[in-house]
Parts: C-alpha cells; sequence; structure tokens
C-alpha cells in the first residue's frame, strides 16, 4: 500500500503545477463559457438549448486554447500551430460533445428543460467529464512538442529539479 501511495504521490508532485495552471485558466473559460451560455438560453436562443452549449464551447475554446498553449503547456507545445489547434479542437469537440450530451439528456430524456437544469446539466455536470479528459488529452495528443526553452521539458523533470 505505501508503495502504490509513494506513487499516487509522485504522480501528482509531477503534474501538479499544469493541474493548477490548467484549472485556474479553465475558471476564466468557464466564466466566459457560462456567461455566453446563460445570455443564449435566456435570450436569443431559449428554444435552442443544445446549440446554445456548442456555441458557448466554441468561444470558450478558441480562449482556452490560447491559455493553455502559452501558459499551461508552454513546455511541451508543437512548433506547428496548426496541428496543435486542430488536435486541440478536436479534443474540444469531444470535450463539447460530452457537455452537449448531458444536456440533451437532461433536457429531452428527463424532461427538465428549463435554463437552470441545463446550465447545471452542461455547465457543472458535463463539464466536470469533459474537464478530465481534456487534460489528460493535452498532456497525450495536443501539447506534445518542445516549447519554451527555459521551461523545463516535461513534468517530471520539475520533480527532479524541486528541492524535497
Amino acid at each position: 500500500m505505501s508503495r502504490l501511495w509513494q506513487k499516487a504521490v509522485g504522480l501528482f508532485r509531477a503534474f501538479w503545477r499544469e493541474l493548477v495552471k490548467f484549472g485556474a485558466f479553465g475558471g476564466v473559460a468557464f466564466v466566459i463559457d457560462s456567461a455566453i451560455f446563460l445570455w443564449l438560453i435566456t435570450g436569443p436562443m431559449e428554444d435552442s438549448h443544445v446549440k446554445s452549449r456548442i456555441i458557448a464551447g466554441a468561444v470558450a475554446t478558441l480562449f482556452s486554447w490560447v491559455g493553455n498553449r502559452y501558459w499551461t503547456f508552454r513546455h511541451q507545445r508543437t512548433k506547428t500551430r496548426v496541428r496543435e489547434l486542430m488536435m486541440f479542437i478536436v479534443m474540444n469537440l469531444i470535450g463539447m460533445g460530452i457537455q452537449a450530451a448531458c444536456v440533451f439528456v437532461s433536457f429531452y430524456g428527463l424532461g427538465l428543460t428549463s435554463a437552470t437544469a441545463s446550465f447545471i446539466s452542461g455547465n457543472i455536470i458535463g463539464l466536470g467529464f469533459a474537464m478530465c479528459f481534456r487534460f489528460v488529452a493535452y498532456k497525450l495528443w495536443v501539447f506534445t512538442g518542445e516549447g519554451d526553452p527555459s521551461a523545463p521539458r516535461n513534468a517530471e523533470q520539475q520533480v527532479v529539479d524541486e528541492p524535497r
């Protein structure tokens, strides 16, 4: 058990900075996403909750790419921005699909048609699932190259360089 615990602590130490940055920037993106989504479902698109969820997610995705590329994963960004952006968009489309599916189930499957129910299903429950998926996807498939030469090349190097 203690060996397993040591491995878990080591993994957390390796990724804690990225997790904090990812969470902080994700929090700002959440505010942007939520504000747009609530505005759309209570105004110009009140009959289109799923489409509103997708539009709000698209705007927040572009904001998030800039932050994650230049701050959270700057030590792993790729030299080809186009490939990185395309992979980021694909992973975020999957994440938006997760969120939209939660709104779909809530709205059409459970009959919870209020703006509050759609917000909770898409921006709380769906976002939680999508956030976990996105962090792993960014680490494995999006930000895979060498970036800022002054930044550590990978999270494991941070652990080695930190005093214990």
